[in-house]
């Protein structure tokens, strides 16, 4: 199972090998040429520096000899001998004299000393810090591509994301101009709805109001029972924390009671002022919110019918009070139903 991994290895290993020896064999390749350079260069030094030696005695010879006779003639006798005139081509000799001393001639520099030959292993050590050097130059070169490389992934990942960006404002714009839309829509559907409560606001405050003069028009015992939502209408209509939808459920309570009492035929006991003048407490039934007969223990009877000022009451006959007590058994089931005719008055 491990064979192509071992001969993996190996064949790495070889190649390794073989880039040791032509490296060694590149490093000896260099190095002899450049030590066979050197050792004409160390042989040609020191004929020069032979050839230089000579030339330099040669000069330094004829001003010696020219120096001797002058130090001869110095030495004779103190006698003033009168001086030959100069002739044109002569120089003038000097005030004090004395005869002119020679110059000296310049002394010869010294030959520099030859340089040094490079041995193998300056060779060897400068071979190496190029070698060195090249590899730095490769390091980097490949640091630098792998940097380039790199900045370029991050110039592309920029760039996607502001493409994404800007998807994402245009998607922005295009929401923020619909936001604005509906906006401008539910704005309108506001004023409507605003337009449509104070109608409706309106509409609520005229029931209210007639709802207060039906009030007037209750029998009792419904007026007593309605109370409650009586009072829950609002005295100043513009200036109420009520709302209007909860003043409609109210008037909508009412008028409810309302109609259901004026389709039935309702009994109770109330106290009336009888035709003597004396009060009583009598049994009166309503038929509906429109009539209603009461009848006393000693069986004076009575007409009731509603008024804008409230319920107005009047005695009835005798006949009439006859007929009144027997509507009133029927209705408590006392007597077998029929006709009974009673007097109405509709307007």
């Amino acid at each position: 199972m491990n064979s192509p991994r071992v001969v993996t290895v190996l064949a790495q290993r070889a190649r390794y090998g073989i880039m040791a020896m032509a490296s060694l064999a590149i490093v000896v390749f260099l190095v002899e040429p450049i030590s066979a350079f050197a050792v004409p260069l160390q042989d040609a030094a020191p004929e020069k520096s032979k050839q230089a030696a000579p030339d330099a005695t040669k000069e330094t010879a004829p001003e010696t000899k020219e120096s001797a006779p002058a130090t001869k003639q110095a030495a004779p006798a103190p006698e003033t001998k009168p001086t030959p005139a100069a002739k044109s081509g002569d120089k003038k000799p000097k005030a004090s004299g004395t005869p002119a001393k020679p110059k000296a001639a310049p002394a010869a520099t010294p030959a520099a000393p030859p340089a040094p030959p490079a041995t193998l292993d300056e060779t060897r050590l400068t071979l190496n810090k190029w070698i060195e050097t090249q590899q730095i130059i490769s390091k980097e070169r490949n640091d630098w591509q792998q940097g380039k490389e790199i900045l370029q992934g991050r110039i592309e990942l920029v760039g996607k994301e502001v493409g994404v960006l800007k998807d994402r404002i245009t998607q922005s714009e295009l929401a923020v101009v619909e936001s604005n839309k509906k906006r401008d829509e539910l704005v309108a559907e506001n004023e409507q709805l605003k337009a449509v409560t104070a109608q409706l606001s309106d509409a609520v405050t005229t029931m209210e109001d007639q709802v207060r003069k039906l009030s007037k028009m209750m029998p009792e015992p419904v007026n007593a029972k309605l109370m409650p939502l009586m009072q829950r209408i609002p005295a100043d209509p513009t200036n109420t924390r009520v709302s209007t939808a909860e003043r409609f459920q109210n008037v909508l309570g009412i008028l409810n009671e309302l109609n259901k009492a004026n389709s039935e035929i309702s009994v109770s006991y109330e106290i009336r002022t009888l035709a003597d003048g004396s009060s009583s407490e009598v049994q009166v039934f309503y038929v509906g919110l429109a009539q209603a007969y009461y009848i006393s223990p000693r069986g004076l009877a009575g007409i009731g019918r509603p008024t804008e000022d409230g319920w107005k009451w009047e005695s009835a006959s005798a006949a009439t009070s006859s007929q009144i007590t027997q509507a009133l058994e029927i209705i408590q089931g006392k007597q077998t139903p029929s006709f009974v005719p009673l007097p109405i008055t509709i307007k």
